[in-house]
Formats: C-alpha cells, sequence, structure tokens
C-alpha cells in the first residue's frame, strides 16, 4: 500500500513538474542596447529592435512580408484628391497605464513629431501634414498640403507610434504604449524585460515575458547560443559560426533580407570631400566582396547606391563605382588630393568595425590615409549623427526605402543635389505605381552618378533560433523583434 502511494505522488509531481509546463518565456541577444526607448525622439534601430510591434503602435505598421498592414487604425479612407485621409480607429484600445487610446492622442503625436521643436529623427515623414484633427474619439482626419499615397506607408515607421501626453515624458526610461508587450525592467548594460499586457485590444500573444539581452562580441554571442543562456538571436554578429550552428540539431539558422544599405558615408562639408573626384576615387579604392567575405563571411549583397537590391526598382550600378584603384589613384591626383589623411568614425557593430579595417588597408593602398576611432553607439549618434563632426563613417542605414534623405539637406551626410530634390519632390506627389518606379529608378541614378556615398553592401538578416522557436521575422521589412507571433513547439 505505501509503494502505490509513493508511485501515484511521483507520478502527480511528474504531472505538475514545470518542466511539462507550455513554454512561455524568451530571450533574444541583441548587438547593441538602445540608447533609449523613444522611437520617436532618437535615431538608434535598437529603440524599434525592442518596442516596435510589442510595446509601441502607430495607425499603420509593417508586416513580415513588408505589407502596409492596419494596426492602431483599423481602416481608413482617402480623399479623391489624395490630400485627406479619414483614419478610423480601434474600438477598445488602451494604453499600459489604462489610459483609454482615442484620437486625441493621434493629434498629439503627430502634432508633436512635426513641430518645430521636434527632436524626431524622421520629421520629414511629418512634414506634409497641415493639420491634424479629431472628428470624434474614434476618428482623426489628417490633412496634407498635397497628394502622398505613402502617408499609410510612412506611418508605419516606428517613428510614428501612438504615445499618451500624460506618459510621453519619461517614454525614454518607462515606455507606456498599446502593444501586446509592455515594459517590465531595464537593467542598464544587461537587459529589457518586456511582460504580456492583460489588457491588450488584440489577439493575446503566446509569451508571457521576453528578455532582450545586450551581447556585442561576436565570441560571447556563440558561447551564449551554445550554451543556451539566449534562445535567439535574430541578428547574429558571429556569421562565421553559422555553420557549426546549423549542424547542431539544437538550434536553427534563418538567413534573410534586411532593408540595410551599408555604406561609407562622406561628409561633403569637409574639404575635399566636397569634392566629387574625390569621392568617385574612394569608391574606385573599395573591394567590395572583400568586405563582405572578410567582414560577413560571404552574407551580403554589394550594391552601388542607396536601394535595397530585393526592391522591383532596384537598379544595378556597381559597375559605376567598380574596384579600379588606379582609377582612384589618377583622381585623386586631378583633384589635387594626394597623401590626404581623413578621420574615419566606427560606430561598435561587428560589420563597421571588422569592415573598418579592410576599408583602411584599401584606402591606404591608394594613398589615404585614414585614423580610426571605435565609438561606443551613444557617442557615435552625438558626434557624428547629430554633430556631423566626422570625415567618413561605417554604417547601414536599415529604415525601409529611405532615399528620400538624400534631399535633407541637414541631415548628417550634410548632401545636396537640386536635381535629386526635384525627383524627390515629384516622387512624393506621385500616385501612379509606373510613374513612381520611374522616380525611384532617377533618384538611384542620381547619387551613384555624384558619388554621394561610397555604397558597400546589403546587410543580410542572419539570424539563429533554438529549433522549437516559430514565428521569428525571416526578413526585415524594419528593424523590429515583433514577438506576436513567437511561440514554442513541442
Amino acid at each position: 500500500m505505501l509503494h502505490r502511494w509513493k508511485t501515484t505522488a511521483a507520478a502527480l509531481a511528474l504531472m505538475t513538474t514545470p518542466a511539462l509546463a507550455a513554454q512561455d518565456s524568451i530571450t533574444l541577444g541583441m548587438v547593441l542596447e538602445p540608447p533609449s526607448l523613444d522611437p520617436t525622439a532618437n535615431a538608434a534601430a535598437a529603440i524599434d529592435e525592442v518596442v516596435y510591434a510589442n510595446v509601441f503602435e502607430g495607425l499603420t505598421r509593417f508586416g513580415p512580408d513588408g505589407s502596409i498592414q492596419p494596426a492602431l487604425a483599423e481602416s481608413w479612407e482617402v480623399s479623391e484628391d489624395g490630400t485627406s485621409y479619414l483614419f478610423h480607429l480601434r474600438n477598445g484600445a488602451t494604453f499600459h497605464d489604462g489610459a483609454e487610446f482615442t484620437a486625441e492622442d493621434v493629434v498629439f503625436s503627430l502634432d508633436r513629431a512635426r513641430a518645430e521643436d521636434s527632436t524626431n529623427a524622421q520629421k520629414a515623414l511629418f512634414a506634409g501634414i497641415t493639420a491634424v484633427e479629431a472628428v470624434d474619439p474614434a476618428t482623426v482626419r489628417v490633412t496634407l498640403s498635397a497628394a502622398d499615397g505613402m502617408f499609410p506607408f510612412k506611418m508605419a515607421w516606428g517613428d510614428a507610434v501612438m504615445l499618451d501626453e500624460a506618459s510621453a515624458g519619461d517614454a525614454a526610461t518607462r515606455p507606456v504604449g498599446t502593444g501586446p508587450f509592455r515594459f517590465g525592467e531595464w537593467r542598464q548594460g544587461d537587459s529589457i524585460t518586456l511582460e504580456a499586457f492583460d489588457g491588450y485590444w488584440g489577439d493575446t500573444p503566446a509569451l508571457s515575458t521576453a528578455t532582450f539581452r545586450f551581447i556585442g562580441d561576436p565570441t560571447a554571442a556563440f558561447a551564449a547560443m551554445m550554451a543556451g543562456d539566449v534562445d535567439a538571436f535574430p541578428i547574429f554578429p558571429a556569421p562565421e559560426t553559422l555553420a557549426q550552428l546549423e549542424a547542431d540539431p539544437r538550434f536553427k539558422v534563418i538567413v534573410g533580407t534586411t532593408e540595410g544599405e551599408t555604406i561609407l558615408t562622406m561628409n561633403k562639408a569637409v574639404p575635399p570631400l566636397d569634392d566629387v573626384r574625390v569621392r568617385e576615387a574612394i569608391a574606385h579604392a573599395i573591394n567590395r566582396q572583400e568586405l563582405i567575405d572578410g567582414a560577413l563571411f560571404g552574407y551580403g549583397t554589394p550594391i552601388g547606391t542607396h536601394f535595397a537590391p530585393h526592391h522591383p526598382d532596384y537598379v544595378d550600378l556597381t559597375e559605376q563605382s567598380a574596384y579600379d584603384p588606379d582609377r582612384a589613384r589618377e583622381l585623386l591626383a586631378e583633384a589635387g588630393a594626394e597623401d590626404l589623411s581623413l578621420r574615419l568614425a566606427l560606430p561598435p557593430t561587428p560589420y563597421a568595425r571588422r569592415g573598418g579595417e579592410l576599408l583602411a588597408a584599401q584606402l591606404r593602398a591608394v594613398g589615404i590615409e585614414t585614423k580610426a576611432t571605435n565609438m561606443e553607439w551613444a557617442q557615435w549618434l552625438e558626434t557624428v549623427f547629430n554633430g556631423k563632426d566626422y570625415d567618413l563613417t561605417i554604417i547601414s542605414h536599415v529604415e525601409p526605402m529611405d532615399i528620400g534623405i538624400y534631399a535633407r539637406p541637414d541631415y548628417y551626410f550634410n548632401y545636396n543635389n537640386d536635381e535629386l530634390n526635384g525627383v524627390m519632390e515629384a516622387l512624393n506627389a506621385a500616385t501612379d505605381a509606373a510613374e513612381r518606379s520611374d522616380l525611384m529608378r532617377q533618384a538611384q541614378t542620381i547619387i551613384a552618378d555624384d558619388y554621394a556615398n561610397a555604397y558597400l553592401f546589403q546587410l543580410a538578416k542572419t539570424g539563429v533560433a533554438n529549433a522549437k522557436i516559430e514565428g521569428l521575422w525571416e526578413n526585415a521589412p524594419t528593424p523590429a523583434n515583433d514577438l506576436t507571433q513567437v511561440r514554442w513547439t513541442e
């Protein structure tokens, strides 16, 4: 009788052990720690990688295939002349602090983003707005200065998410959104934890908690995956180990595309980089495939302009700036820029640090010395992006279809081209698909002809995950780790 009782107790213990419970938490690795958690006030892509579609939502959103989908606006209507959008908002959406989401929050968020003193890194997204009006608590009318067929696309960016005026001031450190996860804890230098929000208006996520751990060192990232300290690394910084991980049945390797045009940015306000001959010389000094093989272990696609190769309107202009060190030397001599010395600012991403060493050697071979400075992310944002105090820098621009930044003279490129400005103005107003395609091709060609920057490669999305995890994005149409469909399988 005693033996039977022990057997029954053991069976009950097995039935209730946590090991048999469904897994509902996840730990993801990230290379960079975000400098803040407010995507409407900072340019760092790492912010969106934590909060986009998880904590914060916009009127629209990007789907995993890059399509524009309804979010806090369940539908919208466009006036016949294309200058007015009427957004119908979700019923029952609330902020994580219990405040109701209404049309007034849309008015506040869009007016804040487009205000004269706005710190929004993508303020140009809102430049065409002339008025935002709450028709009633569930309806918003946005009036534009000109027709803009891309307006729902612009509203899907992380820079256009909705905030409540009462909590917006604390969004950098204690974000309050309407998404399926609420902010839990930020352990500076280590991790950020999100918790499922019980009051979410949409489908309940399968995960109850998600922790983002910051592991910038490639060796440490590999060790963390092997030890099970992280469950997934959506953008894995050690591509040299992918073959080993793929051969291990515990893991799956997820290789997709990103919107990340990786470029050698040249500060056109700094002589002699204001001379197109010098910019062209630098472009011809670069062996793109050597950078891809050496810095990314073959994961990357050469590009010759600021546009994603997987986009249907991409123009392959790589031959225009093909590797030709002899031509580079000729151009430098013609411009009187021999024995040139330039500063090279390198953010902490592996592609920049590894690529910077290779690039410095390539430039040295044609007579250009570089003084490389390794910068942490916050320092790069402050010095290079905001302060424009640099000569050269390597950076991947991961925002979707962002060629319009070349028509912003105040952008950190310090670039201004009247022909391009006219094309971009026409593109913003165009609604015909064929006309838009033609204008996008023109824009790509103009900046390639002018060697506005040196175009290196399109960043691949190389991810690794526990084989039992499903729902992570294969491609990255925008910087995001959308957890709404992520779950563990048996």
